[in-house]
């Protein structure tokens, strides 16, 4: 009976996982080809607004509809982005131009047209996809040294105007779409690649001579009378009892561009040299940092230890030797050290996961043509990174003497995460009240629920027997047993301010790539510079690590032996300007204004802080472990 319950247990584990992974597929190893003459498949995705933050559906709005909606295959990223995926009732053919198709024609009441003017007011896009190609809108710009076209994912739903000589505010619906499918031809086998999926939208009042029918011919949009849609002079209204007629053209462009390039367009990057300069900021402050860190070794290990009995005068030997005065309390327990104990080990996790996912990023593997991908890739590596959470936390544990490491392992693999999920829950029930897309479904849910307690909290266990299994890490010092006293200090030393003072320069290495992925993420931009994160990523490192130890010696030379909580404190503070700056962020490139809206972005801002905390916190306290048992290994002490 265990034996067929364990089996059951792993053949669940393995399906969950199928439909989670599907992610990690490479959509552009296997391009297709098509015929003249082929069906493409156009399919429609979720309604998107940078002010509002809150997808929905394309089928929320009365558009024309197929004869039955098939919701795509999404993976748990994409679920969790709040893409819908579905099928559409636009029929393409490739290399076939086709005019002034009719798709439907909708009549509007009370309900539908007000749904409308909600949408166009909160200019709200409309996605679609082809060929995994998303649509984009081309915009020229006149502006030198800028590419000449840029792209805007999506068309607008509508927008807002008046009539000439009126004041009046009205509500026009682009009810016409003239796409273009660009292709590059194969002359050998005749057959061609998709590279490019473009549309310009329109507004028309369509009109028609006599009664309505599905075969009606517009007077406004027809190819035999060579009278085609070029212009939204005469605009269609959204008002209730107002009939709307859907159209579309569709026309094939040959293009020199190769399928394997096909995504260049869309991620034209005209700031090449801001990240650059982003790239030499964060290093002159490393440099500086380095500096200061070399200074310090070689006055430690060199001249301190060196001359450790050949001090020439009192005031000297004051200022050299004030790091060894502390040596029997240097190592002394923390106070809450199991609690350093798992926010040490998640932190380990968080910065597993992290250099992981960027190493997969730069490979390609989590490409902006792999919808979800980058999402679905951390929450699988945070669930196993779990092992080395366990195995940190555990392993810290002992060297602070502690028996109990189920107890510490239990916390590791619950703290973190329980507070990001209340947020996520509480937020997940605000997008549930506004009925948007991107509430995250009940099935998806169980899944997320699956990964914790089915896998990742097993692993932490693991980890943590594993750790404490090993012998424990010796102090290089013995502890006295009496506490010695801490002497007064200076203010630039009390603990607020020098905290406060090491957060400024790892957010400072970072901030500028900061910009571009707030900017990614709530104005709806592709993010792929992941060469230029990854630097930015172990420039930070470096920083967080440096900054520490600098400021670790500055307070053991001040004979202030609690090192412990002030070294994961003094990088993770950096995480306190993230907010900060996420918070002016808001108010000068955003213009969310609804309440909800807001609420959404501080709430994932702020689990983004609080990781960014955790994360930046084990980098400085390790650095500064390290460093205490360097420099006390080095010295006899008697």
């Amino acid at each position: 009976m265990a034996m067929d319950f364990r089996r059951s247990a792993i053949a669940f584990t393995l399906l969950l996982f199928i439909h989670v992974a599907h992610s990690f597929y490479l959509p552009g190893v296997a391009p297709q080809d098509f015929e003249k003459g082929d069906e493409l498949k156009v399919k429609v995705n979720k309604l998107t607004s940078i002010k509002t933050q809150l997808p929905y559906s394309y089928y929320s709005l009365p558009f024309c509809q197929p004869k039955k909606i098939v919701d795509s295959t999404e993976n748990l990223g994409e679920v969790l982005r709040g893409d819908r995926i579905e099928n559409a009732p636009y029929s393409f053919k490739m290399r076939e131009a086709k005019m002034c198709n009719v798709l439907c024609r909708v009549t509007l009441d009370g309900k539908t047209a007000k749904a409308f003017k909600e949408k166009i007011d909160d200019e709200y896009r409309v996605n679609m996809i082809l060929d995994n190609l998303p649509l984009v809108v081309p915009i020229e710009r006149g502006d030198q040294g800028s590419p000449p076209v840029v792209y805007q994912l999506g068309y607008h739903v509508g927008l807002k105007g008046q009539y000439e000589g009126s004041k009046e505010q009205k509500y026009f619906m682009h009810n016409h779409l003239a796409f273009t499918v660009r292709y590059h031809l194969d002359m050998q086998t005749d057959s061609a690649r998709i590279v490019g999926f473009e549309v310009k939208p329109y507004s028309v009042k369509h009109e028609y001579d006599g009664e309505w029918s599905e075969k009606a011919r517009l007077t406004t949009c027809d190819p035999h009378k060579k009278r085609l849609v070029v212009s939204s002079s005469t605009p269609q209204e959204v008002e209730p009892k107002k009939e709307i007629i859907f159209t579309y053209d569709v026309e094939f462009e040959e293009s020199e561009v190769k399928w394997a390039s096909r995504w260049d367009a869309y991620l034209l990057m005209s700031d090449n040299q801001i990240h650059w300069f982003s790239i030499v900021n964060s290093l002159m402050i490393v440099l500086f940092l380095s500096g200061m860190v070399a200074m310090i070794m070689l006055r430690t290990l060199y001249r301190d230890i060196s001359r450790y009995n050949e001090l020439e005068t009192q005031e000297e030997a004051q200022e050299e030797t004030g790091w060894k005065l502390v040596h029997g309390d240097v190592f002394r327990l923390p106070a809450n050290s199991d609690l350093l104990c798992v926010y040490v080990g998640t932190g380990v996790q968080c910065l597993g996961m992290v250099f992981v996912t960027m190493i997969f990023a730069m490979l390609g593997f989590l490409s902006p043509s792999n919808r979800g991908g980058l999402m679905t890739a951390m929450l699988l590596l945070w669930v196993f990174m779990g092992l080395f959470a366990g195995y940190a936390s555990s392993r810290l544990y002992k060297m602070f003497k502690g028996t109990e490491w189920k107890r510490i392992a239990f916390r590791t693999a619950f703290l973190f995460p329980a507070v990001v999920s209340s947020i996520f829950f509480v937020l997940n029930a605000l997008i549930w009240g506004q009925k948007s897309s991107g509430a995250v479904p009940f099935g998806t849910m169980f899944a997320l629920i699956f990964l914790w307690f089915g896998i990742s909290v097993p692993l932490v266990f693991v980890g943590a027997y594993l750790g404490f299994k090993k012998p424990p890490v010796d102090d290089p010092v013995k502890t006295n047993k009496i506490p010695r006293q801490i002497p007064e200090q200076a203010w630039y030393m009390n603990p607020i301010f020098s905290i406060l003072i090491g957060g400024i320069l790892p957010f400072g290495a970072v901030f500028i790539e900061l910009f571009f992925i707030l900017t990614s993420i709530w104005l709806n931009q592709f993010y792929y510079i992941f060469g230029f994160l990854f630097l930015v990523f172990v420039i930070l490192i470096v920083t967080c690590a440096e900054i520490t130890v600098v400021l670790c010696y500055f307070q053991l030379c001040s004979e202030d032996y609690l090192w412990w909580w002030r070294s994961y404190l003094t990088s993770g503070s950096s995480a306190l300007y993230l907010f900060l700056y996420a918070t002016f962020y808001f108010f000068t490139k955003l213009q969310i204004t609804k309440l909800v809206s807001a609420m959404l972005y501080f709430g994932y801002m702020l689990i983004a802080s609080y990781a960014f905390f955790v994360l930046t916190g084990t980098i400085g306290f390790y650095a500064c472990l390290w460093f205490t048992r360097l420099i006390y290994s080095s010295v006899k002490i008697d």
